[in-house]
């Protein structure tokens, strides 16, 4: 089995991929806080709780990201603008097409929160799941 190699670039490609949403964002620190977040969130390490991802990260300290997330409020439209105008550009063409699903998580208990019986397209039935959009 081969071992698939990791770009030691990744962080300036999120990056480059960011910068029409950051533009978007319209707010300096936000833009500085938003690829320090993403970058925690699918970067490496089981923990993508507040603390460990600014810990990993360096980017930015446990009270800059937790108020990016907790107190930042900002208008979604200009991101929402973006949006289709980003997908279009990088699967766009006149014979493109883009084909979303949605992704659920299956989930055991009842003590995880938005897990409802939903349906799962993972698992072709009605199951506990998170489903993300």
């Amino acid at each position: 089995m081969e071992v698939p190699v990791i770009d030691e670039n990744w962080q300036g490609d999120l990056e480059r991929w960011l910068a029409p949403f950051l533009a978007a964002l319209r707010h300096k620190t936000r833009a500085r806080m938003c690829p320090a977040y993403i970058e925690g969130l699918i970067g490496p390490g089981n923990r993508k709780s507040i603390q460990p991802m600014a810990e990993r990260t360096g980017a930015a300290s446990y009270d800059q990201l937790h108020h990016f997330t907790a107190s930042s409020t900002w208008d979604p439209e200009p991101l929402e603008a973006a949006l289709p105008s980003e997908a279009d550009r990088q699967v766009g063409g006149n014979d493109a097409w883009l084909i979303i699903d949605d992704t659920a998580l299956p989930k055991k208990g009842n003590h995880s929160v938005g897990v409802p019986p939903q349906y799962a397209s993972a698992l072709g039935k009605r199951a506990n799941c998170q489903t993300l959009g």
